[in-house]
């Protein structure tokens, strides 16, 4: 049997249990209707998720290919020389974004034209090695995005589960119970 609540047995208490309640079971509603949205939207985030993972582990592969061959042509020192004066060939930018009370970063990633290089002491796999590096940069930014927004809406979602459990199974039940015992001792 669910304990009742400490509330002395009144009309006026009555009342103000059954308004709670109605507050409570309204509040349910949303809460539920909230756990089946997020349930949606991580089944979604999941999904692109797993096509980006599969996408920078290719880019990855082909990323670190061609880096291999163009230190192997050019040697470590060259490289290195090359790759000085160079300006990124990436640009981030990262907003904030909230989707049902869940705040992860927008992640907006754009390739920058390829800075010319020098034809001295270079090679043709150094221009192939900083394209492939720059695909690969762009997709794990929004690999990291999609990560960090899955994790999120994972942990709101299991919060919103432990609120929706509590209201249901616990704090409706003790107000059902205390308005039930209320009734009867007024009926008495």
């Amino acid at each position: 049997m669910t304990q009742r609540l400490p509330i002395p047995p009144t009309r006026n208490a009555l009342l103000q249990l059954e308004n709670q309640l109605e507050f409570l079971t309204t509040g349910h509603d949303l809460l539920e209707r909230k756990r089946e949205l997020l349930t949606r939207m991580v089944r979604e985030q999941l999904g692109t998720y797993r096509k980006l993972r599969e996408e920078a582990a290719q880019l990855v592969d082909s990323a670190y290919y061609w880096l291999s061959i163009t230190h192997m042509r050019m040697g470590e020192r060259m490289l290195h020389l090359a790759g000085l004066g160079l300006e990124p060939s990436v640009e981030v930018k990262i907003l904030p974004r909230s989707n049902l009370g869940v705040e992860y970063p927008a992640v907006r990633a754009g390739k920058r034209p390829l800075q010319p290089v020098s034809l001295m002491w270079t090679d043709a796999s150094f221009d192939r090695m900083r394209i492939y590096l720059t695909d690969m940069a762009v997709v794990l930014a929004q690999l990291g995005e999609a990560e960090i927004a899955l994790r999120r809406m994972l942990n709101e979602q299991r919060k919103t589960q432990k609120r929706v459990n509590a209201l249901k199974y616990n704090i409706i039940p003790r107000y059902e119970a205390s308005i039930h015992f209320i009734q009867e001792t007024l009926e008495e």
